[in-house]
Protein backbone atom coordinates (compact mmCIF):
# COMPACT_ATOMS: atom_id res chain seq x y z
CA UNK A 1 0.00 0.00 0.00
CA UNK A 2 0.95 3.56 -0.76
CA UNK A 3 1.55 6.24 2.00
CA UNK A 4 -1.16 7.98 1.06
CA UNK A 5 -3.94 5.08 1.17
CA UNK A 6 -2.50 4.04 4.73
CA UNK A 7 -2.75 7.53 5.83
CA UNK A 8 -5.85 8.27 4.53
CA UNK A 9 -7.05 5.03 6.49
CA UNK A 10 -5.35 6.02 9.76
CA UNK A 11 -7.28 9.45 9.51
CA UNK A 12 -10.64 7.68 8.62
CA UNK A 13 -10.29 5.16 11.53
CA UNK A 14 -9.07 8.57 13.70
CA UNK A 15 -12.60 10.42 12.70
CA UNK A 16 -15.10 7.31 13.08
CA UNK A 17 -13.40 6.55 16.32
CA UNK A 18 -14.05 10.44 17.81
CA UNK A 19 -17.35 10.67 16.55
CA UNK A 20 -18.26 7.09 17.85
CA UNK A 21 -16.65 7.74 21.43
CA UNK A 22 -18.69 9.05 24.33
CA UNK A 23 -16.60 11.74 26.02
CA UNK A 24 -18.71 11.51 29.39
CA UNK A 25 -18.55 7.76 31.13
CA UNK A 26 -21.59 6.05 31.09
CA UNK A 27 -22.59 6.43 34.71
CA UNK A 28 -23.03 10.29 34.40
CA UNK A 29 -25.70 10.06 31.04
CA UNK A 30 -28.44 9.26 32.15
CA UNK A 31 -31.36 9.73 29.80
CA UNK A 32 -32.65 13.65 29.70
CA UNK A 33 -36.39 14.79 31.21
CA UNK A 34 -38.27 15.54 28.01
CA UNK A 35 -40.12 19.01 27.95
CA UNK A 36 -42.25 18.16 25.11
CA UNK A 37 -45.97 18.71 25.03
CA UNK A 38 -46.91 15.93 22.75
CA UNK A 39 -48.70 12.95 23.19
CA UNK A 40 -49.98 14.31 26.61
CA UNK A 41 -53.66 14.79 27.65
CA UNK A 42 -53.34 18.33 28.79
CA UNK A 43 -56.23 19.83 30.97
CA UNK A 44 -57.42 23.10 30.85
CA UNK A 45 -56.94 24.40 34.77
CA UNK A 46 -57.12 28.01 34.57
CA UNK A 47 -56.57 31.37 32.38
CA UNK A 48 -55.06 34.34 33.30
CA UNK A 49 -56.12 37.85 32.21
CA UNK A 50 -53.09 40.49 32.43
CA UNK A 51 -56.07 43.61 31.89
CA UNK A 52 -58.09 42.45 35.21
CA UNK A 53 -55.20 40.77 36.95
CA UNK A 54 -57.85 38.08 37.56
CA UNK A 55 -56.94 34.16 36.93
CA UNK A 56 -60.38 32.42 36.81
CA UNK A 57 -60.38 28.58 37.35
CA UNK A 58 -62.32 25.98 35.11
CA UNK A 59 -64.77 24.29 37.41
CA UNK A 60 -64.14 20.97 35.13
CA UNK A 61 -60.31 20.70 33.69
CA UNK A 62 -61.54 17.12 31.97
CA UNK A 63 -64.23 18.69 29.91
CA UNK A 64 -61.64 20.98 28.10
CA UNK A 65 -58.54 19.12 26.95
CA UNK A 66 -55.92 19.09 24.09
CA UNK A 67 -53.61 16.75 22.87
CA UNK A 68 -50.71 17.54 20.44
CA UNK A 69 -49.78 15.03 17.57
CA UNK A 70 -45.99 14.49 15.91
CA UNK A 71 -47.57 15.38 12.85
CA UNK A 72 -48.45 18.85 13.85
CA UNK A 73 -52.15 18.25 14.44
CA UNK A 74 -54.19 18.19 17.67
CA UNK A 75 -57.27 16.81 19.18
CA UNK A 76 -59.20 17.56 22.47
CA UNK A 77 -62.57 18.71 23.97
CA UNK A 78 -64.23 21.69 24.33
CA UNK A 79 -66.90 20.56 26.93
CA UNK A 80 -69.53 18.42 24.63
CA UNK A 81 -68.02 18.97 21.50
CA UNK A 82 -64.43 17.06 20.72
CA UNK A 83 -61.92 19.46 18.52
CA UNK A 84 -59.06 19.26 16.31
CA UNK A 85 -56.70 21.48 13.91
CA UNK A 86 -53.09 22.14 13.32
CA UNK A 87 -50.36 23.98 15.28
CA UNK A 88 -46.41 25.03 15.12
CA UNK A 89 -43.97 25.66 17.25
CA UNK A 90 -41.83 27.82 14.71
CA UNK A 91 -41.60 31.32 15.99
CA UNK A 92 -43.90 30.81 18.95
CA UNK A 93 -46.72 28.71 19.36
CA UNK A 94 -49.59 28.83 16.95
CA UNK A 95 -52.76 26.79 16.44
CA UNK A 96 -55.18 26.68 14.24
CA UNK A 97 -58.64 25.38 14.29
CA UNK A 98 -60.25 22.41 12.31
CA UNK A 99 -63.08 20.79 11.95
CA UNK A 100 -64.94 20.34 15.19
CA UNK A 101 -68.65 19.22 16.62
CA UNK A 102 -70.71 22.28 17.23
CA UNK A 103 -72.82 21.03 19.58
CA UNK A 104 -74.72 23.78 22.70
CA UNK A 105 -73.01 22.57 25.90
CA UNK A 106 -75.25 24.69 28.23
CA UNK A 107 -75.46 28.21 29.60
CA UNK A 108 -72.61 27.76 31.93
CA UNK A 109 -70.28 26.12 29.35
CA UNK A 110 -66.77 27.66 28.49
CA UNK A 111 -66.53 26.03 25.26
CA UNK A 112 -66.67 29.23 23.11
CA UNK A 113 -64.28 30.83 25.63
CA UNK A 114 -61.80 27.97 25.29
CA UNK A 115 -62.21 28.11 21.29
CA UNK A 116 -61.55 31.93 20.91
CA UNK A 117 -58.77 31.34 23.08
CA UNK A 118 -57.06 28.34 21.57
CA UNK A 119 -57.31 30.12 17.77
CA UNK A 120 -55.53 33.42 19.13
CA UNK A 121 -52.71 31.67 21.13
CA UNK A 122 -49.52 33.18 19.89
CA UNK A 123 -46.88 31.81 22.40
CA UNK A 124 -46.64 28.57 24.88
CA UNK A 125 -45.01 25.10 25.78
CA UNK A 126 -44.02 23.40 29.03
CA UNK A 127 -43.87 25.39 32.30
CA UNK A 128 -41.74 25.29 35.31
CA UNK A 129 -43.98 23.24 37.05
CA UNK A 130 -44.10 20.72 34.76
CA UNK A 131 -47.58 22.23 33.26
CA UNK A 132 -48.18 23.81 29.96
CA UNK A 133 -48.54 27.29 29.43
CA UNK A 134 -50.42 29.05 26.34
CA UNK A 135 -50.67 32.54 26.23
CA UNK A 136 -52.43 35.03 22.99
CA UNK A 137 -50.76 37.93 22.15
CA UNK A 138 -48.83 40.65 24.07
CA UNK A 139 -49.45 37.88 27.12
CA UNK A 140 -53.05 39.13 27.78
CA UNK A 141 -54.24 35.89 28.56
CA UNK A 142 -52.31 33.12 29.98
CA UNK A 143 -53.88 29.58 29.80
CA UNK A 144 -52.51 27.13 32.36
CA UNK A 145 -53.06 23.08 31.67
CA UNK A 146 -52.06 20.34 33.86
CA UNK A 147 -51.36 16.87 32.64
Amino acid sequence: MNKIKIFTILCLAVFLSAACGSSAPESVTEPEPSNSIIGIVWLWESVYNRESNETDTVPNPENYTIQFKEDGTFTGQADCNSIGGTYSQENGCTITLGPSTLAFCGEASLDQLYLELLSNVVAGGPDSAGGLALETAGGQDRMQFLE
